[in-house]
Protein backbone atom coordinates (compact mmCIF):
# COMPACT_ATOMS: atom_id res chain seq x y z
CA UNK A 1 0.00 0.00 0.00
CA UNK A 2 1.43 3.82 -0.90
CA UNK A 3 0.59 6.80 1.60
CA UNK A 4 -1.90 9.51 -0.68
CA UNK A 5 -0.71 13.02 -0.32
CA UNK A 6 -3.10 13.76 2.40
CA UNK A 7 -2.11 12.22 5.74
CA UNK A 8 -4.14 9.07 6.79
CA UNK A 9 -4.59 7.65 3.49
CA UNK A 10 -3.76 5.19 1.38
CA UNK A 11 -3.98 3.54 -1.85
CA UNK A 12 -3.44 0.16 -2.84
CA UNK A 13 -2.65 -1.54 -6.15
CA UNK A 14 -3.09 -4.85 -6.19
CA UNK A 15 -1.58 -8.01 -8.53
CA UNK A 16 -4.23 -8.97 -10.65
CA UNK A 17 -3.89 -12.37 -13.10
CA UNK A 18 -5.70 -12.55 -16.15
CA UNK A 19 -6.15 -15.97 -18.33
CA UNK A 20 -8.62 -17.36 -20.19
CA UNK A 21 -11.26 -17.99 -17.76
CA UNK A 22 -10.79 -14.45 -16.14
CA UNK A 23 -9.07 -12.47 -13.47
CA UNK A 24 -8.16 -12.91 -9.86
CA UNK A 25 -6.85 -10.88 -7.33
CA UNK A 26 -6.51 -10.36 -3.56
CA UNK A 27 -8.08 -6.84 -2.29
CA UNK A 28 -7.07 -7.17 1.13
CA UNK A 29 -4.42 -8.62 2.68
CA UNK A 30 -4.39 -8.19 6.63
CA UNK A 31 -0.59 -8.63 6.71
CA UNK A 32 0.14 -6.11 3.96
CA UNK A 33 -2.66 -3.94 5.63
CA UNK A 34 -1.08 -3.91 9.30
CA UNK A 35 2.79 -3.26 7.53
CA UNK A 36 1.69 -0.91 5.80
CA UNK A 37 -0.84 1.38 7.91
CA UNK A 38 1.07 -0.02 11.47
CA UNK A 39 -2.04 -1.28 12.93
CA UNK A 40 -5.12 -4.02 11.54
CA UNK A 41 -8.19 -3.35 10.30
CA UNK A 42 -11.13 -3.61 12.51
CA UNK A 43 -14.08 -4.52 10.77
CA UNK A 44 -17.72 -3.70 11.85
CA UNK A 45 -19.89 -3.47 8.51
CA UNK A 46 -19.48 -4.28 5.21
CA UNK A 47 -21.13 -2.12 2.73
CA UNK A 48 -22.73 -2.11 -1.08
CA UNK A 49 -23.68 0.53 -2.92
CA UNK A 50 -24.60 0.76 -6.87
CA UNK A 51 -24.89 3.82 -8.92
CA UNK A 52 -26.48 5.19 -12.17
CA UNK A 53 -24.00 7.44 -14.12
CA UNK A 54 -23.45 10.86 -12.49
CA UNK A 55 -24.63 9.99 -8.66
CA UNK A 56 -22.13 11.63 -6.18
CA UNK A 57 -22.24 10.37 -2.51
CA UNK A 58 -20.49 12.01 -0.16
CA UNK A 59 -18.74 13.84 1.54
CA UNK A 60 -19.36 11.53 4.42
CA UNK A 61 -17.48 11.04 7.91
CA UNK A 62 -18.05 10.27 11.50
CA UNK A 63 -17.39 11.99 14.82
CA UNK A 64 -13.70 10.93 16.48
CA UNK A 65 -14.08 8.56 18.63
CA UNK A 66 -14.49 6.48 17.26
CA UNK A 67 -14.91 7.57 13.77
CA UNK A 68 -15.13 5.45 10.42
CA UNK A 69 -12.28 3.81 8.65
CA UNK A 70 -12.99 2.58 4.97
CA UNK A 71 -10.95 0.62 2.85
CA UNK A 72 -13.05 0.56 -0.67
CA UNK A 73 -12.67 -0.73 -3.94
CA UNK A 74 -14.79 -0.84 -7.27
CA UNK A 75 -16.04 -4.41 -8.45
CA UNK A 76 -18.36 -3.26 -11.62
CA UNK A 77 -18.17 -0.16 -13.71
CA UNK A 78 -15.94 2.99 -12.43
CA UNK A 79 -15.72 5.79 -9.95
CA UNK A 80 -13.80 8.79 -8.86
CA UNK A 81 -12.84 7.78 -5.45
CA UNK A 82 -12.11 11.36 -3.34
CA UNK A 83 -10.62 12.11 0.34
CA UNK A 84 -11.03 15.30 1.99
CA UNK A 85 -8.96 16.54 4.57
CA UNK A 86 -11.46 17.76 7.04
CA UNK A 87 -9.07 17.40 10.02
CA UNK A 88 -9.23 20.78 11.72
CA UNK A 89 -5.52 21.55 12.25
CA UNK A 90 -4.09 19.28 9.78
CA UNK A 91 -0.99 20.84 7.73
CA UNK A 92 -3.79 19.80 4.39
CA UNK A 93 -7.07 20.74 5.75
CA UNK A 94 -9.51 21.50 3.23
CA UNK A 95 -7.38 19.67 0.42
CA UNK A 96 -8.47 16.70 -1.49
CA UNK A 97 -6.79 13.74 -3.75
CA UNK A 98 -8.59 12.03 -6.01
CA UNK A 99 -8.03 8.19 -7.10
CA UNK A 100 -10.12 6.49 -10.24
CA UNK A 101 -11.08 2.89 -9.07
CA UNK A 102 -12.70 0.36 -11.55
CA UNK A 103 -13.40 -2.98 -12.52
CA UNK A 104 -10.30 -3.23 -14.12
CA UNK A 105 -6.92 -2.33 -12.30
CA UNK A 106 -8.66 -3.09 -8.96
CA UNK A 107 -7.18 -0.50 -7.09
CA UNK A 108 -8.37 -0.50 -2.78
CA UNK A 109 -8.48 3.24 -1.70
CA UNK A 110 -7.59 2.65 2.68
CA UNK A 111 -9.28 6.24 4.58
CA UNK A 112 -8.97 6.23 8.44
CA UNK A 113 -10.87 7.79 10.84
CA UNK A 114 -11.42 11.27 10.60
CA UNK A 115 -11.39 12.02 6.65
CA UNK A 116 -13.94 13.39 4.56
CA UNK A 117 -15.03 10.51 1.76
CA UNK A 118 -16.74 10.63 -1.50
CA UNK A 119 -17.13 9.59 -4.77
CA UNK A 120 -18.68 9.74 -8.04
CA UNK A 121 -20.09 7.10 -10.50
CA UNK A 122 -18.25 6.97 -13.82
CA UNK A 123 -20.42 4.41 -15.67
CA UNK A 124 -24.12 3.26 -15.03
CA UNK A 125 -24.90 0.68 -12.23
CA UNK A 126 -21.16 1.43 -10.61
CA UNK A 127 -20.58 -1.07 -8.24
CA UNK A 128 -18.40 0.16 -4.69
CA UNK A 129 -17.52 -2.56 -1.82
CA UNK A 130 -16.41 -0.88 1.63
CA UNK A 131 -15.21 -2.70 4.61
CA UNK A 132 -15.51 -0.35 7.58
CA UNK A 133 -13.88 -0.06 11.14
CA UNK A 134 -16.91 0.93 12.89
CA UNK A 135 -21.25 0.68 12.44
CA UNK A 136 -23.87 2.79 10.79
CA UNK A 137 -24.57 5.01 14.24
CA UNK A 138 -26.74 8.10 12.67
CA UNK A 139 -26.39 10.36 16.26
CA UNK A 140 -22.38 10.42 14.45
CA UNK A 141 -23.13 10.79 10.96
CA UNK A 142 -21.90 13.74 8.93
CA UNK A 143 -21.45 15.45 5.77
CA UNK A 144 -19.79 18.38 4.02
CA UNK A 145 -21.68 19.47 0.53
CA UNK A 146 -19.56 17.68 -2.24
CA UNK A 147 -19.95 20.72 -4.42
CA UNK A 148 -18.51 23.38 -2.08
CA UNK A 149 -17.02 25.88 -4.00
CA UNK A 150 -14.05 26.56 -1.68
CA UNK A 151 -13.37 22.73 -1.49
CA UNK A 152 -13.55 22.71 -4.94
CA UNK A 153 -13.33 19.65 -6.46
CA UNK A 154 -12.94 18.80 -10.00
CA UNK A 155 -15.23 15.82 -10.81
CA UNK A 156 -15.85 15.47 -13.94
CA UNK A 157 -17.22 18.44 -15.84
CA UNK A 158 -19.37 16.37 -18.48
CA UNK A 159 -21.35 14.63 -15.38
CA UNK A 160 -24.60 15.97 -14.09
CA UNK A 161 -24.26 15.02 -10.79
CA UNK A 162 -27.13 13.44 -9.54
CA UNK A 163 -27.46 14.19 -4.95
CA UNK A 164 -29.10 12.59 -2.11
CA UNK A 165 -31.40 15.47 -0.67
CA UNK A 166 -29.27 14.88 2.38
CA UNK A 167 -26.08 15.13 0.67
CA UNK A 168 -27.09 18.48 -1.22
CA UNK A 169 -28.59 20.37 2.08
CA UNK A 170 -25.11 19.34 3.62
CA UNK A 171 -23.09 22.30 5.38
CA UNK A 172 -19.75 23.73 3.72
CA UNK A 173 -16.48 23.06 5.13
CA UNK A 174 -16.48 26.36 6.53
CA UNK A 175 -20.09 26.28 8.02
CA UNK A 176 -19.44 22.89 9.32
CA UNK A 177 -15.93 24.54 11.20
CA UNK A 178 -18.19 26.81 12.45
CA UNK A 179 -20.71 24.71 14.08
CA UNK A 180 -18.30 22.92 15.89
CA UNK A 181 -18.97 19.33 13.70
CA UNK A 182 -15.52 18.87 12.15
CA UNK A 183 -13.02 16.27 13.82
CA UNK A 184 -9.47 17.63 15.17
CA UNK A 185 -6.32 16.40 13.34
CA UNK A 186 -4.95 15.62 16.93
CA UNK A 187 -7.87 13.80 18.33
CA UNK A 188 -7.53 11.56 15.16
CA UNK A 189 -3.47 11.02 15.63
CA UNK A 190 -4.09 10.29 19.57
CA UNK A 191 -7.20 7.96 18.24
CA UNK A 192 -5.08 6.15 15.90
CA UNK A 193 -1.95 5.78 17.92
CA UNK A 194 -4.17 3.67 20.52
CA UNK A 195 -5.40 1.47 17.62
CA UNK A 196 -1.39 0.84 16.83
CA UNK A 197 -0.60 0.66 20.47
CA UNK A 198 -3.36 -1.88 20.82
CA UNK A 199 -2.04 -4.12 17.95
CA UNK A 200 0.97 -4.16 19.61
CA UNK A 201 0.09 -4.72 22.87
CA UNK A 202 -2.03 -7.95 21.25
CA UNK A 203 0.92 -8.85 19.67
CA UNK A 204 3.26 -8.96 22.03
CA UNK A 205 0.61 -11.19 24.21
CA UNK A 206 0.23 -13.90 21.59
CA UNK A 207 4.02 -14.07 21.26
CA UNK A 208 4.45 -14.61 25.34
CA UNK A 209 1.63 -17.46 25.32
CA UNK A 210 3.54 -19.07 22.82
CA UNK A 211 7.08 -19.51 25.29
CA UNK A 212 7.64 -22.33 26.91
CA UNK A 213 7.09 -22.03 29.58
CA UNK A 214 9.20 -23.43 33.13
Amino acid sequence: MEPLGIEGAWVDRPKVFTDSRGRFHEWFKSEGFRDSIGQGLRLEQANCSRSVLGTLRGIHYASVPPGQAKYVTCVSGAVLDVVVDIRTGSPSFGKWEAVRLDDTTHHCVYISEGLGHAFMALEDNSTVVYLCSEGYAPQREHGINPLDPELAIAWPEELAPRLSDKDAAAPTLEEAGRHGLLPSFQDCAAYRRGLAKGICEEGAEKVGALRPHG
